[in-house]
């Protein structure tokens, strides 16, 4: 069964670094695209960062700059770098995978979500 395992999250003050990673494990034949969605208090998720299988990224306007996606495709991982952050920033950060299972079935799997709280 596939799982996504994130870890990184926490508490910074504003101006400060995080970085979050994403391991993808069990079953997985291939993975396609991985990236980061956020969702702030009362608002809707947004996806802040994708890399594809070929390392291609794009990021939302919001993080620009700011933010960079990587990922380790031996260790079926995505990490996320973030500098310069914001008290706009702070949101759950859930991370997904577009992949394809062991089964040969494609589909999108979600970790269970990263606290980043960024304090002014």
């Amino acid at each position: 069964q596939v799982q996504l395992v994130e870890s990184g999250g926490g508490l910074v003050q504003a101006g400060g670094s995080l970085n979050l990673s994403c391991a993808a494990s069990g079953g997985i034949f291939s993975i396609d695209s991985m990236g980061w969605y956020r969702q702030a208090p009362g608002k809707q998720r947004e996806l802040a960062a994708v890399i594809t299988s070929r390392s291609s990224s794009n990021y939302a306007d919001s993080v620009k700059g700011r933010f960079t996606i990587s990922r380790d495709n031996a260790k079926n991982t995505v990490y996320l770098q973030m500098n310069s952050l914001k008290p706009e920033d702070t949101a759950v950060y859930y991370c997904y995978a577009f992949l394809t299972d062991r089964a040969y079935r494609p589909g999108i799997h979600w970790g269970q979500g990263t606290q980043v709280t960024v304090s002014s």
